[in-house]
């Protein structure tokens, strides 16, 4: 990823294992988004949290240090996810665990997929994938996009941003 450009991300959960059900989880990824936006590091224009994966339509617009904003966010997340996971779902934790030099568990698959976007038909062709994402039938977490509670649709429906996350693309592509 480059800074200054927007980006379709997905990030799936190792295994594509529905870590991401209960609602606590995807509460801990906003609070991370949050966070890190505070600190001028993204703008997020979208956004959908899935059982195992979550797409982003965002921004990097400044390096946390030396690192990546998507890599701190991933960093924060795995953290308090594994955090969690010894406290309360030690079970769970098996699953979750590799034979790698830097790290006991892996929360995220490696290399999540980050697509350009170049144009602002691009951009809403991503935007409208992943409103629609939890009317697939596979999933069918709500009746109507906004309905959803953890996307940014309802944003782009009624102007409310229940997270206090979200810049309107229309800022962006202009």
């Amino acid at each position: 990823m480059v800074l200054g450009e927007v980006y379709f991300w997905t990030n799936t959960i190792k295994d594509w294992r529905n870590l991401l059900k209960p609602d606590k989880y995807k509460q801990l990824i906003i609070q991370a988004l949050l966070e890190l936006k505070q600190k001028n590091l993204f703008a997020v224009y979208g956004l959908v949290i899935m059982p195992n994966h979550l797409h982003l339509l965002w921004e990097p617009l400044q390096k946390n240090g030396r690192e990546m904003p998507h890599a701190s966010f991933n960093k924060i997340t795995s953290h308090e996810i594994i955090k969690d996971l010894k406290l309360q779902h030690q079970e769970v934790l098996p699953y979750f665990k590799v034979q790698e030099k830097e790290r006991q568990y892996r929360i995220w698959q490696r290399d999540a997929l980050a697509v350009l976007m170049d144009s602002k038909a691009k951009f809403e062709q991503k935007l409208l994938y992943i409103h629609l994402n939890p009317l697939q039938e596979k999933w069918n977490l709500a009746a109507s996009p906004e309905d959803y509670y953890w996307s940014s649709a309802r944003f782009y429906e009624t102007g409310e941003d229940t997270f206090n996350l979200f810049t309107h693309y229309g800022e962006r592509f202009e």
